[in-house]
């Protein structure tokens, strides 16, 4: 029986992923079957760090089982291995959403190139976007560099509706790989799948969405909707999101909040169209803002680097985040900009070195969110917070954890520590002997960073 591929990737979900359905189509009208393919790419699993192919394993047995226990898994190049199994199966076509990052747009030219020889077509439906990137210009042809007519273009140009979940699938039987081992994850990591993701969503939809911009901001609350995880592997898609606030708003859910929750999709959607045309992002800054001897080398920069990575930083909103981090490979987005603050503008260490450290950590890793998150706090990127804009990790504490209870969950030195005292323990008469003094003054350190922004200029 002749068969059509569908090449899973970001897109580990049967709902609303139209390059599923355009393989069904096909399998429909040569009355073949489908065979469900992912391919570990080695280039991928070597970069990803333990967090992240933990939770990846997780997603990819729920796929398997939504698939009545058919997903194909293989391991090597997508080079080799989409064409091997196209010749297995026979198969006529190969199915899979497009993709936008620097790696994925070079290795998916590569396979179709290696599926011209015999014919087979890679047929590209879909992206892991509402609107895709490279799709959106300014008037005058050129790529957006700034955010909010970027969002304003976004919402003009508009996305189509979801698409259904197909009731049944002739799925093929073709031999898989069991899936590799893969390191011990540091952290508690939450529950991975589509189904997972739909019920997270809907919780936040009920109980979450009407505060969220206000209680957004604050990582002593559960106040986020935590999506970004089930947002990076596909497990839902943004246009299911978006028509789900639609709906919401419809049935009363305030136009604020609405309007909050959709800019954030727009700024994900911003990042990918920032790196779709700037490859580069990836490691360079777009733009530099401080000499290149601003920057901490060295054995400072190792010990500096390592107690930021540890949460051994003296500074307490600092360390928690940095805590959260190792425990839940997570981190509340709030916490996620003064900690980038903190290693670039107190500590002077290259914003690369930080990014590394995320993505070795974060299960919702994604390479254009980010680096470029990264950028727009060092102030090197598209529409980027101004290079003197430098948070303060005491104020920022205060303000955003009120009472310390975020500080007091993540650093157990400091849980005797009542109220928002617990953001200067240094203040203390007698200060915690386990917790460490602050590792730099931050007044000082700011004072530096600016100095070095006005050489810059």
């Amino acid at each position: 029986m002749p068969t059509t591929v569908m090449w899973f990737r970001r897109d580990l979900r049967l709902a609303d992923n139209p390059a599923l359905l355009a393989a069904l189509e096909t399998a429909r009208a040569d009355d073949s079957a489908v065979v469900g393919l992912y391919v570990l790419d080695d280039v991928l699993w070597r970069r990803a760090g333990a967090n992240r192919l933990a939770y990846l394993r997780e997603s990819l047995r729920a796929l398997d089982e939504a698939c009545g226990g058919r997903l194909v898994v293989r391991r090597g190049d997508p080079v080799d291995v989409v064409p091997r199994v196209v010749r297995e199966a026979g198969a006529a076509e190969v199915h899979a959403a497009a993709g936008y990052e620097p790696y994925g747009r070079r290795r998916d030219d590569e396979v179709a190139a290696a599926l011209d020889g015999p014919g087979v077509p890679l047929v590209r439906t879909g992206s892991p976007y509402a609107v895709a990137p490279g799709r959106l210009f300014t008037q005058s042809g050129g790529a957006y560099q700034v955010f909010t007519p970027f969002r304003r273009a976004w919402l003009e140009h508009g996305w189509r509706e979801p698409v259904h979940r197909p009731r049944q699938i002739p799925w093929a039987d073709l031999p898989g790989e069991d899936l590799p081992h893969s390191p011990e994850p540091t952290a508690r990591l939450p529950r991975a799948g589509e189904e997972a993701a739909r019920r997270r969503w809907r919780d936040f939809l009920d109980d979450g969405l009407a505060d969220y911009p206000a209680a957004r901001d604050r990582p002593d609350l559960a106040g986020t909707s935590a999506m970004s995880v089930h947002l990076r592997w596909g497990e839902i898609h943004p246009r299911t999101m978006l028509a789900d606030l639609a709906t919401a708003q419809s049935d009363g859910a305030p136009s604020e909040a609405v309007a909050t929750f959709r800019s954030e999709l727009s700024w994900r959607e911003f990042h990918a169209d920032v790196l779709y045309h700037r490859p580069d992002a990836r490691t360079r800054s777009l733009r530099a803002v401080v000499p290149d001897d601003a920057w901490t080398r060295g054995e400072q920069e190792t010990e500096w680097l390592t107690a930021w990575t540890e949460g051994r930083t003296g500074y307490p909103f600092v360390d928690a985040g940095m805590r959260q981090l190792l425990a839940t490979g997570w981190m509340h987005n709030r916490v996620r900009m003064v900690v980038a603050s903190f290693l670039v503008k107190d500590l002077h260490v290259r914003w690369q070195r930080g990014a590394e450290h995320f993505m070795a950590h974060l299960v919702d890793g994604d390479v254009s969110q980010n680096q470029l998150n990264w950028q727009w706090v060092a102030g090197t990127g598209h529409d980027a917070a101004p290079y003197f804009r430098i948070f303060n990790p005491v104020t920022q504490g205060e303000k955003f954890d009120p009472d310390g209870e975020y500080v007091r969950r993540w650093v157990p030195e400091l849980r005797e520590v009542a109220g928002r005292r617990v953001h200067q323990p240094w203040k203390l008469d007698t200060p915690p002997a386990d917790y460490p003094a602050p590792l730099v003054d931050h007044a000082h350190e700011r004072k530096v960073s600016l100095d070095d922004f006005q050489r810059g200029r």
